[in-house]
């Protein structure tokens, strides 16, 4: 009987340490675990003074320096990633004779197009833009 009373008061412990370690107060009842800031910090889930994400600046910065780029095609409307237009898609824009337009070789899945006086590496399955030639 004095074993089992033994175990019995080790069980009892650990369930008691157990128990209070749950209940733990970390200062803010509604706080489901989150981690305590550094002084100085910010909430997170205050958004005033929230800085911008990231994709926004370079998405922005990507726009005001296509907006200085000479971009191809009649309108200087084609840049590099993005799509071209289907009606550009047509053979008759296509340069299969790519040696002779002194153009390198085009990488496998891309061709290039000629839109005006430009010519413009095209990936054939998506019509992503991986490269432009002005003026050439």
């Amino acid at each position: 009987m004095n074993g089992n009373s033994v175990v019995s008061a080790i069980v009892a412990m650990s369930l008691v340490t157990g128990s209070l370690a749950f209940a733990q107060d970390r200062g803010d009842s509604h706080d489901r675990g989150r981690s305590k800031q550094a002084p100085g910090q910010q909430d997170r889930r205050d958004n005033k003074g929230r800085q911008p994400d990231q994709r926004q600046v370079q998405g922005r910065a990507n726009t005001d320096q296509r907006l200085e780029e000479r971009g191809a095609g009649p309108n200087y409307a084609f840049h590099k990633g993005d799509r071209l237009p289907a009606e550009y898609h047509n053979r008759n824009y296509v340069v299969d004779d790519w040696r002779s337009h002194h153009l390198s070789a085009p990488p496998r899945g891309y061709h290039w197009v000629q839109v005006g006086a430009d010519y413009v590496l095209v990936a054939i399955a998506t019509g992503l833009i991986l490269q432009l030639l002005l003026n050439h």
